[in-house]
Parts: structure tokens; C-alpha cells; sequence
């Protein structure tokens, strides 16, 4: 399923921008950054679990937000790409060798 996950992570200190990193990071390794903060992640049950889980003990609930929006396993139709940075589908565009 693909989830877009975007966050608002609070920079007023020293401790935000180590959250910020953590976050990126997590996401990272769960899929493909198409904005600064805003990632699009395709995984499995048991891997969205993992990642929300791990978010979740990165985050402080107080001053940072996330969000996460469940597009599926249709999700293709459902987004539209304009502008700089083209868009990436990990699926069509991947080259094993």
C-alpha cells in the first residue's frame, strides 16, 4: 500500500534538527522523499507497523506533527505530478542488471 507521510518537526532548538534528521532518515529507509518533508512510502502491513512505530518514538507529540495519508495499492491514479523534480515510480522506471 502507499502511504504519503509528511511532518512538522519544531527547529527552536538543538533537539528539533536531531528529530528532523531521525525522521528524514526513517522515512528514508521506507521509501522516496518527493518534497522536502513529504515522503511516499509503498509497504506492506508489517512494514507500516515497523515505520509508524519507529516514528512514533522519534517525534515529540507536544511541538512536531505528522501525517499520514493512505492511498492504497491504486494509488497511481490518484497522484498528479507538475513542476521540478520529476516524479519517480520505483516500479516502471527501475533497471535490475
Amino acid at each position: 500500500m502507499m502511504v504519503l507521510i509528511t511532518y512538522d518537526v519544531a527547529l527552536n532548538s538543538e533537539s528539533g534538527s536531531t528529530r528532523l534528521r531521525h525522521i528524514a532518515k526513517i522515512c528514508q529507509d521506507y521509501g522516496t522523499r518527493v518534497q522536502y518533508s513529504v515522503f511516499e512510502c509503498e509497504v506492506d502491513p508489517a512494514q507500516w507497523v515497523e515505520l509508524k512505530a519507529k516514528l512514533f518514538r522519534e517525534y515529540d507529540k507536544e511541538i512536531d506533527s505528522l501525517r499520514f495519508y493512505m492511498l492504497g495499492k491504486n494509488w497511481r491514479g490518484k497522484v498528479e505530478h507538475h513542476g521540478a523534480k520529476p516524479a519517480v515510480d520505483l516500479f516502471a522506471d527501475t533497471l535490475i542488471i
